[in-house]
């Protein structure tokens, strides 16, 4: 009943509202497999919410390493509650309906954040190599009002470079399309129903893809390099390790970040062969992946918020 439901007269140039199917072909699965998304989602809600407390309440940890943590943590919040209260309704209360304009302000935010996220990896990347190649400068070069900037930057990125997204979804003609095979909306997702070209959304987002995400990956990897190069010129090996440790965290954290990211992406437009319930799930993961384990691995891998979160776990008890 739900998925012949008609749209209205006069709606055929833009729909009034998109139903979102889930994941095609698991409609009878869609009770259980909310179960461990719903999990994760907690546990990315109360992982980043305690280093968000941690840092925030503890004036020792305000220094820019930790100052970027709790930006990450931030995004990793708005990255996974843009998507999942809406897949939870879905599956759970077979809440498939979402407005218009509704789809779209999801696609914005999802697009956004993501973009936000991968200039914050970046930053942070950038925050390791000023501590480790240039120690000496390294609170001048990266003061209260620097980290300020560049967290604002980071946000206007992401916010500019998907504006466009709207635009070129707002284009297009509907005739009537209305049913999205998916969880969530995304810009391609939508653009796929539209009864016109839809070249100018593949190669903008194609665009967007190589030149922002994928000039962060290049410029983290270039960071790095440089680190591995200071790092080998240092004297002893318990210094190489020290300086090592540091970037641990940060390394896993941008590998659990891309891969998903990248895998679902290209899987998107050029794996047609991959079965749809795969990408829907890929798309799932990579968007709750990071927020479930960035906090688990900063809390093992950093001393600093193992020890206070050990303390506030104590406190309460």
């Amino acid at each position: 009943m739900l998925l012949s439901a008609s749209v209205p007269n006069g709606t055929a140039f833009h729909p009034s509202m998109f139903v979102l199917l889930g994941i095609p072909g698991m409609q009878d699965q869609h009770v259980w497999i909310a179960i461990p998304f719903c999990s994760m989602y907690i546990l990315a809600l109360v992982g980043n919410g305690t280093i968000l407390y941690i840092i925030i309440t503890d004036r020792a940890l305000h220094e820019p390493m930790y100052l970027f943590l709790c930006l990450l943590s931030i995004t990793d919040l708005v990255l996974c509650s843009t998507t999942l209260p809406k897949m939870l309704a879905i599956f759970w209360l077979r809440s498939h309906v979402i407005s218009y304009h509704g789809c779209l302000t999801q696609m914005f935010f999802v697009h956004a954040v993501f973009a936000t996220e991968s200039a914050v990896l970046l930053a942070m990347a950038f925050d390791r190599y000023v501590a480790i190649c240039r120690p000496l400068h390294y609170t001048s070069i990266l003061n209260a009002m620097v980290i300020g900037k560049i967290g604002l930057a980071c946000v206007m990125r992401g916010l500019l470079f998907v504006f466009p997204f709207v635009i070129l979804i707002e284009r297009l003609p509907f005739c009537g399309h209305h049913i999205i095979p998916h969880t969530y909306c995304e810009h391609m997702g939508i653009a796929k129903l539209a009864c016109a070209s839809i070249k100018p959304n593949t190669v903008y987002g194609l665009t967007v893809a190589l030149s922002v995400t994928g000039m962060d990956v290049v410029l983290i990897a270039t960071s790095y390099i440089l680190i591995l190069q200071a790092v080998l010129r240092l004297p002893s090996k318990d210094a190489q390790f020290r300086a090592f440790s540091t970037c641990g965290a940060h390394i896993c954290v941008i590998l659990v970040f891309y891969i998903p990211a990248f895998f679902s992406f290209f899987t998107h437009r050029f794996g047609h062969h991959v079965p749809p319930q795969v990408h829907i799930v890929l798309a799932n993961l990579y968007l709750l992946v990071p927020p479930v384990l960035n906090p688990l691995v900063y809390g093992i891998n950093t001393k600093q918020i193992r020890l206070k979160i050990f303390e506030f776990f104590v406190k309460r008890r």
